[in-house]
């Protein structure tokens, strides 16, 4: 069974870090690309970045480029994501994602119960 448990949310004000992680197991996770979604209160899920299965390419939505950087370590079945220069409008349930393919397809069917990131002064 395919797991994916988010840590790393939490408040912070604007211009701050944070650096969430995305535990992984039930599947061969240096076979897969990973992603990283969101969803804003009120608002549709936002995909936000994606990482090939073993880190080659990396991939991010216009609205984080330069200031998020996505990462995996294959050793320890766990995908990162720092965000720097946070804005209030990064202010959502971040969310990790199996993508079904080594490459980044942009499908997937495995979500985690994602993990809340808060800007606010």
């Amino acid at each position: 069974e395919v797991q994916l448990v988010e840590s790393g949310g939490g408040l912070v004000q604007p211009g701050g870090s944070l650096r969430l992680s995305c535990a992984a197991s039930g599947f061969t996770f240096s076979s897969y690309a990973m992603i990283w979604v969101r969803q804003a209160p009120g608002k549709g899920l936002e995909w936000v970045s994606a990482i090939t299965s073993i880190g080659t390419s990396t991939y991010y939505a216009d609205s984080v480029k330069g200031r998020f950087t996505i990462s995996r370590d294959n050793a320890k079945n766990t995908l990162y994501l720092q965000l720097n220069s946070l804005k209030p409008e990064d202010t959502a349930m971040y969310y990790c994602a199996k993508d079904s393919q080594w490459y980044y397809s942009g499908t997937y069917y495995d979500r985690g119960q994602g993990t809340q990131v808060t800007v606010s002064s």
